[in-house]
């Protein structure tokens, strides 16, 4: 990814030195989050779906408090677990439960107010000798400032965190590119689609590529991609 500055983005980076939980991530990036609001998405997490641009923009200018997305599984005792009422209101969220309260877990997309560092930054070890991202949510969920998005029907959450999860989601790619013609979360087309570069850039981008299949994708969408 570099700097990111090809797609029309500014990258930047920082190291967790040890595995010490998910909620570290949000002190290690301090700097950057400053006095903004933040998004933390894990990196094994994939998210797709019609209209699920849209929501995810809607998101983000949330300011206040935290906003989690939700999503019904048949193993919960893997993951973090809220329970919601008839509203969809949280009303617990217990990390990887033995008898889970509810089938729906917490996805790896997290949104949170500027001061989740302040919060993050006070949390104490949990059992497993991490800062937890759950007690991060918890802390929101106590303060009533906690919401939650349950994504429904045709929405795809996919953990890649087994390797049988992995074999999964490749199949899961595979099979909509190859049906449809299209692929899934080209940074290029994103961009240009998005419009952090122009027509010229991404033409430079698609001219530059490869002579392989994602090469000859990105040519084939110079001059037709078109804003979206």
């Amino acid at each position: 990814m570099g700097d990111g500055s090809a797609w029309g983005l500014e990258v930047s980076y920082e190291i967790q030195p040890e595995p010490e939980g998910i909620a570290q991530a949000l002190v290690i990036a301090a700097d950057f989050i400053g006095d903004e609001p933040v998004a933390l998405i894990l990196g094994d997490n994939i998210y797709f779906g019609h209209g699920l641009a849209g929501r995810l923009q809607a998101a983000a200018a949330h300011e206040e408090g935290a906003l989690v997305f939700g999503y019904h599984v048949r193993d919960p005792q893997r993951y973090g677990v809220a329970e919601i009422d008839a509203q969809g209101r949280v009303l617990s969220i217990v990390e990887k439960p033995e008898q889970p309260r509810s089938n729906v877990a917490v996805t790896g997309l997290y949104f949170y107010e500027p001061g989740v560092v302040e919060v993050a930054a006070g949390l104490e070890r949990s059992g497993r000798g991490e800062y937890e991202i759950t007690a991060v949510n918890r802390h929101y969920l106590e303060r009533g400032t906690l919401r939650m998005e349950v994504l429904g029907r045709g929405m795809a959450w996919l953990d890649t965190g087994t390797a049988d999860a992995l074999a999964e989601a490749t199949a899961f790619v595979r099979v909509l590119e190859q049906r449809q013609g299209l692929r899934i979360a080209v940074p290029e087309e994103v961009a240009y689609r998005m419009g952090f570069i122009d027509d010229a850039a991404f033409a430079t981008l698609a001219e530059s590529a490869d002579d392989c299949d994602y090469g000859r994708y990105l040519r084939s969408l110079v001059g037709v991609a078109g804003r979206v």
